[in-house]
């Protein structure tokens, strides 16, 4: 893992089409995908459908659960990505090393990562009255517009 590469973090991802995408989008844009169990294996195949051969590619680590995450990236900044979010996504500063924190489709993130990340959380504007978007739809909102900020790192063809 580099340091200076974005991180995203799925805590207790339900839909393996959805983790599949997020795949790909991690493979084009150089980020470290985390999953924090998961509610399916990564052998899913679904979720290799929707990631094509794009695993090869991507850097994936999983977790048994949140504080083995929170020690993993104990010295990097960790970022809520939440409806209650503080601000929304694309006014924020993303830095070099940024972990990107989405909940699960069903459930959302758990208060008690809620609490460890503390003020650091973004969200991303909706109509009034709906719940949510979709959770890849999301990380690649969320990662690409860190990504522009950090000038497109990595190497771009």
């Amino acid at each position: 893992m580099d340091s200076a590469t974005l991180a995203i973090v799925l805590i207790e991802p339900d839909i393996p089409q959805n983790t599949g995408n997020i795949i790909r989008l991690c493979a084009n844009v150089g980020a470290d995908l985390h999953l924090v169990n998961p509610s399916f294996a990564l052998e899913d195949k679904k979720l290799r459908r929707a990631g094509l051969d794009y695993h090869e590619y991507a850097n994936i680590l999983v977790h048994n659960n949140w504080d083995g995450c929170r020690e993993y990236f104990l010295l990097r900044r960790l970022i809520a990505i939440e409806t209650s979010g503080s601000i929304y996504y694309h006014q924020f500063a993303y830095t070099s090393g940024d972990v990107l924190v989405f909940g699960s489709e069903t459930k959302g993130l758990p208060q008690n990562v809620l609490n460890d990340i503390g003020q650091q959380s973004v969200k991303i504007p909706m109509q009034k009255g709906q719940r949510s978007l979709n959770l890849s739809n999301c990380v690649a909102l969320v990662t690409y517009e860190a990504w522009r900020q950090l000038g497109f790192v990595g190497n771009i063809g």
